[in-house]
């Protein structure tokens, strides 16, 4: 059951790095790259389970962490040019 999740889960990946090479917005691109990131965390849940390692669950709240915090700063530098002024073409 838990070896047809972890190949859902590689084909969704595949998917979404598709739409995130091919994506036909700079948004598009940043949605998909947060799709992988979820099913990544996804996976390592899953793969910690199968491996009778529970500890690795707090590695995939980290890399989750990471993940959400790493997609706002990209979409605060698309928005707004920089990360430090919330105008656009405001220097800091």
């Amino acid at each position: 059951m838990f070896a047809v999740c972890m190949v859902g889960l590689l084909i969704t990946m595949v998917l979404a790095m598709v739409r995130a090479i091919a994506g036909p917005t700079v948004f598009d691109r940043i949605l998909a790259a947060n799709a992988f990131g979820t099913q990544t965390v996804l996976m390592i849940a899953v793969s910690g389970f199968l491996a009778g390692r529970p500890e690795w669950l707090d590695l995939a709240l980290v890399y989750a962490l990471m993940n959400f915090i790493g997609v706002i700063a990209v979409l605060k530098f698309v928005r707004f040019g920089n990360l430090a002024s919330d105008q656009p073409g405001r220097p800091t």
